[in-house]
């Protein structure tokens, strides 16, 4: 009975290091520019594994509160709450997410996604890409 216990026990806590490397939960941005704290981010899955994001919280004062250069249906919707990934997918066999797009609702662009957990799910690196050309964030998971 001991054994069981002590085997069901640790399955329990190997869990919850494993539920650590993916993109899902509260995450916080940091401004490329200041290296400040921007906002925080919930990403999560919907019923097929697919990932989104939203704009939880705002960390920045001042600043245009709505998304006015977005051009889709995002358009002059509010940033806290705005949709700003979507269509998110687990590549096969790797813990890296792609395919997937991410606004940056400061300058309304959508950007081709990737992101992949760091350091046993404690950073995100999240990539956007236009073409051959990139810009990399790394993300702080909130607890």
């Amino acid at each position: 009975m001991k054994k069981i216990i002590a085997f069901t026990a640790g399955l329990i806590c190997a869990s919850g290091v494993f539920a650590q490397m993916t993109p899902e939960g509260l995450w916080r941005n940091i401004d490329d520019k200041t290296g400040q704290p921007k906002a925080e981010i919930r990403i999560s899955a919907n019923g097929a594994g697919v990932l989104s994001g939203v704009v939880e919280k705002s960390l920045v004062t001042g600043g245009e509160p709505n998304c006015s250069q977005c051009t889709d249906d995002r358009k002059d919707k509010p940033k806290v709450g705005l949709e700003i990934i979507r269509g998110a997918k687990k590549a096969e066999g790797k813990d890296v997410w792609e395919d997937g797009k991410i606004l940056d609702p400061d300058n309304g662009k959508n950007y081709t996604l990737r992101m992949e957990p760091l350091e046993d799910g404690k950073k995100l690196q999240v990539r956007g890409y236009i073409g051959p050309f990139y810009r990399t964030q790394i993300w702080l998971r909130v607890q």
